[in-house]
Order: structure tokens, then sequence, then C-alpha cells
């Protein structure tokens, strides 16, 4: 056994992030992340006319929120920004409507998770610009989950159609 004791050296970070940079990134954090809490309790409480298909679309928009989050957090670590996901914060901060407590009718669940989406959606539109002016790189991962959020929140408001 070797007494010599290997150290590590000291990681130097390329890129840190302004305080302005984490705060944006902070803001899309907490609302991805309210994403997908309330996009499961709707799933766990829907009842209702097409509850199967309905009940499935919302995994997938549960799982776009979770990969998102987990991104994000992740590129905040890369660029020396400590995430923020505890409970208190993303209750406090999100600009998410809060969701129906108990059983939700189909048709109204996909009028909130449809509004609940736009929100997230809303911040990741508000902040895209500072994000990639200060971190271009970043601004990708916004890119990327506006696209795919938008794109549920057209497949689920598609539902709720009427030929009047």
């Amino acid at each position: 056994m070797s007494n010599h004791q290997v150290k590590n050296p000291a990681v130097i970070p390329t890129f840190t992030a302004s305080e302005t940079l984490a705060a944006d990134l902070q803001r899309a954090l907490v609302d991805i992340t309210a994403l997908s809490l309330v996009g499961k309790q709707v799933h766990w409480n829907l009842v209702g006319p097409n509850f199967r298909d309905l009940h499935l679309n919302l995994d997938e928009v549960v799982d776009i929120a979770r990969e998102g989050s987990d991104e994000l957090a992740e590129r905040m670590r890369a660029i020396n920004v400590f995430p923020d996901g505890r409970p208190g914060t993303i209750a406090s901060q999100t600009t998410v409507p809060e969701a129906p407590e108990a059983a939700v009718i189909t048709a109204d669940a996909v009028d909130y998770i449809v509004s609940a989406i736009n929100a997230v959606v809303t911040t990741l539109r508000d902040i895209h610009d500072a994000v990639d002016e200060a971190d271009p790189s970043s601004s990708g991962i916004l890119e990327d989950y506006t696209q795919r959020l938008e794109q549920q929140s057209w497949f689920l408001s598609a539902q709720n159609y009427s030929a009047n």
C-alpha cells in the first residue's frame, strides 16, 4: 500500500454564471419542477371521458418536465450555480397555477394542464434572450424545452375543441 496521497487538482471552471443568469435559470427550474408536480397531481385525480389517453399524455408532460428540471439543475451546477429545488422554494416562487385538489374531469384537466404548461413556456420565453446573451449553451436548453412543451400544449388543447 502506498503512503502517497492523491490530491485532485482544483477544478477551475471556464465559465461562472452571473447573478442575473443564475436567477433566470432558477426561475426556469422552479416552474418546470412545479409542472412535474402538478402534472402528477392531475394524473392521479383524473376522471371522465377519454380518461386513459389523457392519463397517459399527462405522464408524457411529467417526463418532459422531470428531464427538463434535471437538465437545468445540472447545467446550473456546471456553471457554478447551486440549484434550489426544495419544496418550499418551488411552492413560493412558481408561476404555475395551483392544481385542483381532488377529482378533476378530463375537460377541466386539459384546460388546467394547458394553462400550467403555458405558464412554464412564458417563463422560458421571458428569460430566453437574457440567458442567450449571457450563455448560449444554457439558452439551448430553454429552446428545447420550450418547443417540447409547446407541442404538448397543442396536443392537449386539441382535445377540447368542438365543431361549434
